[in-house]
């Protein structure tokens, strides 16, 4: 375990570091709770002092000298702080610059300094003062491209000191505005909103002198301001400011198109306000403020921007994700609102636009990101070990209708259009068996008995189903168009799950699927694919442990030397696989023998299913991480497979496979794999980004070189489930 101690200022303090650190650590402490625990020491003054809990372990009161020092020897002395994450804003150590400098000197363990303002075009004295601080430093974080550029070019810092990690953002699961709208009162409003701790600094007075020219045109529109005004401002000069702004509300006569919200809102509740903005203000009048939360915080939840155009701006709103105006211009800034408010469709791109340039800076991503850099510092070569999510769910829920689950998502809304497919409805039946083996029955039963109908409503009169359905019911000419064979023994391996469960709650759709089995079986010899006969084993031998018989096993042995034929007519001293290629769900195939092995008892499919896995696992696991076969090119036989291009689908079938292995080996290396495999959903990808979103249960369909296609469809999230599931039922991790 290795204990971090950051220094910041901490709630219930109010301000946006505080709240940047809260959101961090907790991230952390959450993420990687069993490799690392953050504390606190917070940064204080003579006017600033508060009662924290357990999370803060010091306190440093900037406005004395001697604190410094004290704390400093007490930071030195400490054996359970083995680093030091400095948030640094210059406003914080103002009354004893000289005195923060010293400190940072005089500690004698590795410091991240972080620096959410760089100030350009220094003088000397406060270049020689930032430069002496980043010194005591071991390594330096910024926020944007633009600090890193100021720190290179005006303060001398060498590039590889310096790492870029953005502002951390909450994941929202996205809600339908009008829905939010009526939630909150404001059903047939067009809502332009802002937030933030209230000062002059924001320019709320630029949106209010554009309103009327906006409200000409649009006269639905509110403007919500929210947020209560800086605490610091209120005690020195009360709430001048935001009484300056109500008087020009009602001497502009906007009472009726203006709500102040003087609250610090909750966050779950502020990111809903968020996520029914129309287009989001941002009127900042600092052009040297270096990055906003706020404004980030509005991107990912999906808010067309307006806005100053701050270095931040300038990184995050190109490509058609916001608009840029001159400061303080209220005729620039009604005529860009007005503009933006008759042009749906591009709100909508320009919503879509932010969300996939925030994605990668969730609060997850954002802790993987600094780890990364602690443990660099640290020098730690053990692999770090990403707590594991609950389990969710919502979104499986959620992208089931009326007939099944939905094949595709737009995000994380389901997009009906598309229709629904017999391989997501088996897969989505035995996900919520494997779900409600934790006792949930009654919550799950009729998603259970729905997928089951459905695979009942593909079965045709000729003992096989179809795959494709649209969204009223009717097979579609895609089914005349491919294979329906791997569909097929999807639908298999689904029956068989259900039957094995002999669960009595379930009895009545148990018995369904007993019959359809027994109208599919004499299909089954027919199969000649490979993934469809591996998924027909599996099925058929969950069935047999419900069901014995000479018939089945039989069938299960047929099917399984079928395997055992191509293996043998392919491998050779370098190549022990069943095909001339790795392509898609490789790990289903030596999976399938296994399983056949326990019906059988046959040792040859055993054999085989441990060559053949170890030769997939060596192919496709490098230095701790997995890097499934990409979709873009399959892996030819003597050739190397190309790095990008990695599908949910295939992590899953890894984890899945190796819990079969390690039940029939009980070699511990395939704990480990099954550990690291998983992983790649939580950021342990060459992205270190997260493929399951939490915030929905949903799962990310692709991972790219550079992105990650973040619509969340049935079958990326699907399989992730039953992955997940799949660690819970073994003790041993």
């Amino acid at each position: 375990m290795k204990h971090i101690l950051f220094i910041t200022t901490y709630p219930p303090r109010v301000c946006g570091i505080a709240t940047f650190s809260y959101d961090l650590i907790h991230s952390i402490n959450k993420k990687f709770k069993q490799d690392y625990t953050v504390k606190v020491c917070a940064v204080e003054s003579e006017t600033e002092k508060h009662s924290y809990d357990d999370t803060v372990k010091y306190t440093l009161n900037t406005s004395n000298r001697k604190d410094f020092e004290v704390i400093s020897k007490k930071i030195n002395q400490d054996d359970e702080i083995d680093l030091i994450c400095i948030q640094h804003e210059f406003g914080l150590y103002s009354e004893n610059p000289e005195s923060f400098l010293k400190f940072v000197q005089a500690i004698t363990k590795p410091i991240v300094i972080v620096f959410h303002t760089v100030l350009s075009h220094p003088k000397d004295d406060a270049r020689e003062y930032l430069k002496n601080v980043i010194d005591a430093c071991q390594m330096v974080v910024v926020m944007t491209h633009s600090s890193l550029a100021i720190l290179e070019n005006d303060y001398q810092v060498e590039k590889g000191k310096i790492c870029i990690i953005r502002h951390g953002t909450h994941l929202v699961s996205q809600t339908d505005k009008e829905e939010l709208k009526a939630k909150y009162g404001f059903s047939g409003r067009k809502i332009l909103s802002t937030f933030g701790l209230l000062g002059p600094g924001k320019s709320i007075e630029t949106t209010l002198d554009a309103l009327p020219a906006i409200i000409k045109e649009n006269p639905s529109v509110l403007f919500l301001i929210i947020g209560e005004t800086h605490p610091v401002i209120v005690k020195k000069f009360g709430e001048i400011y935001r009484e300056f702004l109500e008087t020009k509300v009602k001497d502009l006569s906007l009472t009726n198109h203006v709500k102040f919200i003087n609250k610090y809102l909750d966050t779950n509740i502020l990111l809903e306000y968020l996520q029914m903005t129309d287009i989001y203000l941002f009127t900042s009048s600092d052009p040297n403020q270096a990055v906003s939360g706020t404004f980030v915080y509005a991107l990912s939840c999906g808010c067309p921007i307006i806005a100053t155009p701050i270095p931040h701006a300038f990184e995050l709103l190109s490509d058609k994700t916001g608009v840029m105006f001159n400061f303080h211009d209220s005729l620039q800034l009604a005529k860009s609102t007005n503009s933006l408010l008759k042009n749906k469709k591009l709100r909508i791109q320009m919503g879509i636009s932010g969300l996939q340039k925030t994605a990668f800076t969730a609060w997850e991503n954002t802790a993987i990101a600094y780890i990364l850099i602690f443990k660099k510092l640290l020098h730690s070569n053990t692999p770090l070990t990403y707590s594991l999510p609950e389990i969710n769910l919502d979104h499986i829920k959620s992208m089931t209708k009326k007939l099944g689950i939905v094949q595709f998502s737009k995000g994380n809304q389901p997009d009906l259009g598309s229709g629904y497919t017999l391989d997501d409805n088996a897969r989505a039946l035995i996900a919520l068996c494997m779900a409600d083996e934790n006792g949930e029955y009654s919550e799950n039963a009729k998603y259970i008995e729905l997928y089951l109908n459905f695979i009942l409503l593909c079965m045709q009169n000729d003992g096989s189903l179809k795959n494709y359905v649209d969204q009223y019911g009717n097979f579609i000419s895609q089914n005349n168009d491919v294979s329906l064979e791997d569909s097929n023994g999807r639908a298999i391996w689904a029956l068989g799950y259900l039957i094995s469960l002999r669960n009595d709650q379930l009895k009545a759709s148990v018995i369904k699927a007993e019959r359809a089995i027994k109208f599919i079986f004499p299909t089954l010899k027919k199969m000649q694919f490979p993934r469809s006969i591996a998924f027909t084993i599996k099925g058929l031998c969950l069935y047999f442990t419900k069901n014995p018989s000479r018939e089945v096993s039989d069938m299960i042995q047929t099917l399984a030397d079928k395997l055992t034929g191509l293996y043998i007519a392919t491998k050779d001293d370098s190549w022990k696989w069943f095909e001339n290629g790795l392509t898609y769900e490789n790990a289903i195939l030596p999976e399938s023998l296994l399983y056949a092995y326990t019906v059988t008892k046959n040792e040859q499919y055993k054999d085989i299913a441990k060559e053949s896995f170890d030769f997939l696992l060596d192919e496709i696991f490098v230095e701790g991480k997995i890097k499934v076969i990409s979709n873009h090119n399959w892996l030819k036989k003597g050739e190397t497979n190309i790095k990008y291009g990695e599908q949910p689908v295939d992590v899953a079938g890894t984890v899945i496979a190796l819990n079969k292995f390690y039940d029939i080996f009980h070699d511990k290396k395939y704990i480990q794999k099954q550990k690291d495999a998983f992983s790649w959903f939580l950021g342990n990808n060459h992205l270190h980004q997260i493929i399951y979103n939490p915030a929905t249960g949903g799962c990310y369909d692709g991972l790219e070189e550079n992105n990650i296609n973040l619509n969340q469809g049935a079958e990326s999230t699907v399989c992730y489930l039953i992955a997940r599931l799949s660690l819970i039922k073994e003790k041993n991790l």
